[in-house]
């Protein structure tokens, strides 16, 4: 594999890496990836709440919790609430319905903060991965493994992708955004 290659993809699965992020941050939009976080303390080990139940939004403000096992919905419940994410849960029966409020305007503000934050990081990172090779194109070149125009070639490549993945990160944040803000 070619070193721009390696750099394509590891700065595709940063671009990923901020899709998961954003995913986790809370719209005014019910999504069963708010609660991807949460780790829920079962069977005397700390689990993912996803391995342990099912996660649907049957409404736009609510979630609807369904653990595998119905014995596991009060500890499903104080996961949730110790997740501190600012949602009300409620144990009904066999289920855990989580209800997603209105972020206020001050909230929203914040959450685009958090966005941008998050977009600034993946950027950061995709600056070091093209760092990282450029000086592996470098050092080949200092071995004598590849010419100078050969380098050039490489480094522009680099700088290309560098480019259009600074592009998708800003993108990816920007429609994040727009979510957070539609009332």
């Amino acid at each position: 594999m070619s070193i721009s290659d390696d750099a394509k993809r590891e700065m595709e699965q940063a671009v990923e890496h901020l899709s998961g992020e954003l995913r986790t941050l809370r719209t005014g939009r019910a999504s069963p990836g708010l609660l991807e976080g949460v780790h829920v303390e079962v069977y005397g080990s700390d689990m993912r709440l996803i391995d342990v139940a099912s996660i649907t939004a049957p409404e736009a403000r609510q979630l609807l919790v369904s653990p595998y096992e119905a014995n596991n919905a009060n500890a499903i419940a104080k996961a949730i609430d110790k997740a501190n994410l600012s949602v009300k849960v409620v144990v009904d029966g066999n289920i855990v319905r989580v209800t997603v409020p209105l972020p206020d305007e001050q909230m929203r503000k914040e959450l685009v903060k958090r966005c941008y934050k998050f977009c600034e990081d993946t950027k950061v990172t995709i600056r070091n991965i093209r760092r990282k090779h450029n000086d592996h194109a470098r050092k080949k070149k200092a071995d004598g493994d590849i010419a100078e125009d050969e380098l050039k070639r490489i480094e522009k490549k680099i700088q290309t992708l560098t480019d259009e993945s600074c592009a998708k990160a800003d993108e990816v944040a920007a429609k994040k955004e727009k979510e957070i803000l539609v009332i």
